[in-house]
């Protein structure tokens, strides 16, 4: 974790050609350190935040007032710092009797924020304050500060639930994991009214700009493991897959099968797990096909790779197959000299230096927060399957010559609909996830997508795509918006790359120009904007022939309906397209 200082001069470096975010502060005490914070893990992230700091303790006022600074700023984020402090503050000096409506009275006021602000709200959540007046007993009590501090954070998660716009983020668990004393210094709080140590701040900032990044398309997807003293204690090619230590009884094995049970639980909310050993492949695999006490097993892993290369290549193998960038893999492995290796040959890989004690690696993962997310929907839970059909189709395809043979053999065919209430969640986890497959990146939320869906002046689609290895599920989406009589602009086009190759947007502007031609269009317009991830579409319109519009502001570029002739493709349609 960087320092304040080292944050500190983050914050005055030239953002340069770094993307902008602009990012709204409010705070019911001292947050200069705070914003100061901010902008330096920002910067550290290659993220520039244009950063307004509301004065001292004007969260209400700013919220409240449709004049305010606030909404003439119109953040893409709103940050919200309400502290436990202040709460108690406020306790002790309301009646007695009204105490046990603490909760319920901060909780309507962010039902207020969440329904009058733009943009996405980060509100943190809060800290308990044990104050001693009823002990453990105050557990009972209803009118007691720890009982409204508790309800208050579960109405906080309720919330979140309700209003997709509002993210919480978990200053009681960072709390809890650091301690009290660490976050709060009394000394400093009476001189200057922070309430956040200095050596605290950085762990706040990094949570925020967790949320932040999520929510923007940053993320973790991958956990790429080694095996040896990883998941198991032992060598397996030495001591045999019996011999290895795991399991529940005394000793290091439980160690190992605690973290077996976190990996397992990632791969279940939709994180793709890997091997990356260095091992005999028959000799790797023994211990998830005999030994009893593994709590992992082969069906859990999408690629599994297991030799004596240099495992910065074989990263890049499951790189190949996977289709996904090396900003979102994690790899993992007890030898400092393989992380090193890979650190040097990928740097863009995220390579934890984990514990020389087993004992320790989960303690310190829990505290890295690796897997941040801004979406989770059920379709999460099928990743793994459809990464490993997808390893399948890439051996498949090596038996074939002709690239046209192949799709052909693939049997695809895809579902062409409008949104509804069964990918509406799927549609929206789309739009914030993808970077590199984004003509415009723009982000949509529930009940944005929802929205769009039943606006009459846009033209949504969703498209499927599976074939006789497997079910992709949703993998494009196209928002076109009706311009006039003539004109179809899109509004957003996006792809997951795991199917990149196999004519699917081919496939896709064939079906939005049949789309046109029916309805009287002439003209499909796209737009193409630039950014960090983007890259491998910048001439996506061109390669599909579209003609770049002279003189326009931007990177526009226009489709003659009537001139179009269909791309050659190898997918069939399930579904009339364009169906609700």
């Amino acid at each position: 974790m960087r320092s304040f200082q080292e944050l500190k001069r983050l914050a005055k470096r030239a953002c340069g050609e770094y993307p902008q975010a602009r990012m709204a502060l409010l705070g019911d005490s001292a947050t200069q350190l705070l914003a100061t914070a901010l902008k330096g893990e920002g910067m550290a992230r290659g993220l520039a935040l244009d950063l307004f700091e509301a004065e001292y303790n004007q969260v209400e006022r700013q919220v409240l007032d449709p004049t305010s600074e606030l909404y003439g700023f119109d953040a893409d984020f709103t940050v919200i710092y309400q502290s436990s402090h202040k709460l108690l503050e406020k306790f002790s000096l309301a009646d007695a009797g009204t105490r046990a409506s603490l909760a319920e009275e901060r909780l309507d006021f962010v039902r207020t924020l969440c329904r009058s602000l733009k943009g996405r709200i980060i509100y943190y959540n809060y800290p308990e304050i044990g104050d001693g007046v009823f002990g453990s007993y105050q557990n009972k009590v209803e009118s007691s500060f720890i009982y409204q501090v508790r309800k208050l954070n579960l109405g906080l998660m309720d919330l979140s639930r309700e209003y997709p716009n509002l993210f919480i983020c978990d200053l009681s668990e960072l709390q809890a994991k650091l301690g009290r004393d660490f976050c709060f210094d009394s000394s400093v709080y009476v001189s200057t009214e922070m309430l956040l140590s200095l050596d605290a701040l950085p762990y706040v900032a990094s949570r925020t700009l967790d949320i932040v990044c999520a929510i923007r398309g940053s993320f973790k997807k991958c956990l790429i493991l080694d095996l040896d003293n990883t998941l198991w204690g032992g060598v397996v090619g030495d001591d045999g897959w019996e011999n290895i230590q795991v399991g529940h009884g005394l000793g290091i094995g439980k160690a190992f099968s605690e973290f077996q049970q976190w990996i397992k639980k990632l791969k279940e909310r939709g994180i793709i797990l890997c091997i990356c050993s260095k091992n005999d492949e028959d000799k790797a695999r023994e211990p998830f096909e005999k030994n009893p006490e593994m709590v992992l097993r082969l069906d859990d892993f999408a690629v599994f790779v297991a030799n004596w290369d240099n495992k910065a290549d074989n990263i890049r193998t499951i790189k190949e197959i996977l289709n996904i960038g090396y900003d979102s893999m994690v790899f993992l492995d007890d030898n400092p000299f393989e992380r090193n290796i890979v650190r040097e040959n990928i740097p863009d890989i995220c390579v934890p230096e984990l514990p020389e004690d087993p004992g320790d690696y989960l303690e310190y993962l829990y505290g890295l927060n690796l897997f941040e997310t801004a979406s989770y929907s059920s379709a999460d839970k099928d990743r793994t399957a459809q990464y490993q059909a997808e390893a399948r189709r890439v051996s498949s395809a090596r038996a074939f010559t002709d690239e046209k043979a192949f799709l052909k053999s693939l049997g695809m065919v895809s579902e062409v609909s409008g949104f509804n209430g069964f990918n509406i969640p799927r549609v929206a986890q789309l739009s914030q996830r993808s970077n590199q497959f984004n003509l415009r990146t723009v982000r949509y939320t529930e009940d944005q997508v929802r929205a769009l869906g039943a606006d009459s002046r846009h033209q949504c689609f969703a498209f499927t795509l599976a074939d006789r290895f497997g079910d992709n599920g949703l993998i494009c989406v196209v928002i076109l918006e009706k311009q006039d009589a003539g004109t179809l602009f899109i509004d957003t086009w996006l792809m997951s790359c795991r199917v990149l190759k196999r004519g699917m947007e081919n496939f896709t502007l064939n079906t939005l120009a049949g789309f046109a031609r029916e309805n009287g269009f002439k003209r499909i317009v796209g737009e193409y904007i630039p950014t960090a991830k983007n890259g491998m579409v910048a001439d996506h319109y061109l390669r599909l022939g579209f003609t770049p519009v002279p003189d326009a502001p931007g990177r526009l570029f226009v489709l003659d309906v009537d001139a179009f002739s269909p791309l050659d493709c190898y997918i069939e349609t399930k579904q009339t397209p364009y169906a609700e």
